[in-house]
């Protein structure tokens, strides 16, 4: 059975496992999570972990971002890395972890939570693509599709 909780500073090497695991091809994804956790912004980092018979097997992380809105800049928060071991995989988890991210952001007033990803993947845990809602990718090297939001109960249209 696994279970899904907030990080704690005792997960983070068992954390930058999976990340190196699941990234092996992209060994710069493990070595963003510090960073990312140690910046001072107005929204902290937040993790979750898959735990299952005592071992971590996969996690996201929720970190803050501005969306430079019309009436002025808003705190959001943009889901990555997720990661789940790849022996792991295809099971639920990263959904499950994405869930669980989702109500996080929400249950703390954040009004977008945004991602780059798999459309196909991320639609079925409730992202949309970003363009058509009127949002602009914060690169250009982000396709289009790839570009995702979920927009929270504090989302207000202007």
């Amino acid at each position: 059975m696994v279970t899904i909780r907030l990080e704690t500073d005792d997960d983070l090497d068992a954390v930058h496992r999976v990340h190196a695991e699941a990234f092996a091809d992209e060994p710069v994804v493990a070595e963003l999570l510090a960073p990312l956790r140690a910046r001072s912004a107005p929204l902290p980092a937040v993790g979750f972990v898959a735990e299952e018979e005592g071992d971590v097997v996969g996690h996201v992380l929720l970190s803050h971002a501005w969306l430079d809105a019309p009436r002025r800049l808003v705190d959001v928060h943009v889901l990555s890395p997720l990661g789940v071991l790849p022996s792991e995989q295809d099971r639920g988890i990263g959904s499950a972890l994405v869930r669980a991210a989702v109500a996080e952001s929400d249950r703390l007033g954040v009004p977008a939570l945004f991602l780059e990803g798999d459309p196909a993947y991320y639609s079925r845990v409730g992202f949309r693509a970003g363009g058509p809602l009127g949002f602009r990718e914060p690169s250009l090297r982000i396709p289009p599709a790839a570009f995702q939001v979920v927009l929270g109960a504090a989302y207000e249209p202007w």
